[in-house]
């Protein structure tokens, strides 16, 4: 019997938010060469969107361990001789990675001078669409290995400003969302039409309160349809943005209450997509699921086509449309030859999509001790901006520790986990509730 040619591989991810470690599990798992057997130890970042045990359920991403890290602990975790890491994914906001890279590259640096150069291949990249704050988001992502593009757009543009600013281009790699998948769509008994909201777009309670209003009325005009307004979080629980007029709050007040064919629901987007026949959001990642999956997107205009609402990327989309268009029974064509720049892969090449990766990691695996990092941002080039974004994880600007930096090499004591428990909702009451009204207030 020819024995066998799997090879093992360790990865590592660490994350800030559900989204995000959604992403970082999903995407370690799709760059690991095929003939891997991989294993996958998860940390979440301490921070204020730390998931819940059911976020992290309804995910439904795996590991082989997960638990809670700050970022100095962390950091000594990947500096210990028995953290043989082949792949490290940082999931998180841009400013997490460019700290992540010069607190690695100095652990990492101490560890090379007692004789270990060996070190993993580190990834990064972005959870969904990057609209807002391209140049920022990636030159704080540069100095990894490889930072994956979701799509040849994004492949292009990333490259653009890396080459723009004089910064090596080689890391971006184009890949695909690696959330993609599930069943080509089929008719529905009955009709069901799902709005994806979003924490943070629309942001303002009237705008909100509009959307809302605008679903009610759609489930009123068609009662044979099933309409379902599908949450990320429940109340208290934060994600990757800050929720600050959950929707569950603003169905309490809708006038006679929300109609029997209307329901709120939560858990795996691709589950909901399952049952759906008509997606509508204002921008969010989702409807690049249902676009993979060949179900009928709209894409809200309602509201205007703006940056701030990030719906201006599917500008020749064909998706975008308004509730007016939607009550009087519009089905949106996509244009093909947008959703092919987007990574969509609706026309079946999505199995392919990580190939590039794959090869690139395998090659760097390959190729003996690893260069040291890199960032283009360094105390020489952005010495005014560099410190805060470093110091904001407790790292001094060389990346090293700061003194008195927050630690913990032991699991927290049923005290230290009680007043962390109550911080975390002292300030989403303080986010959702308090901050809100001394708005208004100053509005008056």
């Amino acid at each position: 019997m020819p024995a066998s040619t799997t090879k093992s591989l360790r990865a590592a991810v660490l994350a800030d938010s559900d989204t995000r470690w959604k992403w970082g599990a999903l995407t370690a798992n799709r760059i690991a060469p095929a003939d891997s057997d991989i294993t996958l130890d998860g940390y979440l970042l301490r921070g204020r969107a730390t998931p819940t045990a059911r976020q992290l359920d309804e995910v439904g991403v795996r590991a082989d361990s997960l638990r809670e890290v700050t970022a100095v602990e962390f950091l000594r975790e990947m500096a210990r001789e028995d953290a043989a890491y082949d792949v490290l994914v940082l999931s998180l906001v841009g400013g997490g990675v460019q700290a992540m890279l010069h607190g690695l590259s100095h652990q990492w640096r101490e560890r090379a001078a007692t004789g270990s150069a060996k070190r993993p291949v580190v990834v990064t990249g972005y959870v969904g669409v990057v609209y807002e704050k391209l140049a920022d988001g990636l030159l704080l992502r540069h100095g990894a290995d490889l930072v994956l593009a979701n799509s040849r757009q994004d492949a292009e543009r990333f490259r653009a400003v890396y080459e723009g600013v004089g910064a090596d281009a080689s890391s971006v790699t184009e890949v695909a969302l690696p959330f993609l998948g599930g069943a080509p769509y089929e008719k529905h008994d009955p009709y069901t039409v799902v709005f994806a909201a979003q924490p943070s777009v629309p942001e303002s309670r009237k705008d909100r309160t509009y959307l809302l209003n605008r679903l009610v009325q759609h489930a009123r005009l068609h009662p044979e349809r099933e309409v379902l307004l599908k949450l990320r979080s429940r109340p208290g629980e934060h994600t990757t943005h800050i929720e600050e007029q959950p929707y569950q709050r603003l169905a309490e007040r809708i006038p006679g209450g929300l109609p029997a064919n209307l329901r709120l629901v939560y858990g795996h987007m691709g589950e909901v997509l399952d049952r759906t026949d008509l997606l509508v959001t204002v921008s969010s990642t989702a409807a690049l699921e249902s676009l993979h999956r060949r179900i009928p997107t709209v894409v809200l205009t309602d509201l205007g086509v703006r940056e701030s609402l990030g719906n201006h990327h599917f500008v020749g989309s064909g998706c975008l449309a308004s509730w007016d268009r939607l009550d009087d029974g519009h089905v949106p064509v996509p244009d093909e030859r947008w959703v092919a720049r987007q990574g969509v892969a609706a026309d079946g090449a999505y199995g392919t999509a990580f190939d590039a990766a794959r090869a690139r990691i395998a090659g760097l695996l390959a190729g003996g001790p690893l260069p040291a990092l890199a960032p283009y941002y360094t105390p020489a080039t952005a010495p005014g901006y560099l410190p805060g974004i470093l110091a904001r994880h407790h790292l001094a600007p060389d990346g090293s520790p700061l003194p008195g930096a927050p630690d913990a090499d032991r699991e927290p004591g049923v005290v230290r986990q009680i007043v962390r428990r109550a911080a975390r909702g002292a300030y989403r009451h303080g986010v959702q509730r308090v901050a809100p009204v001394i708005r208004r207030m100053g509005e008056l």
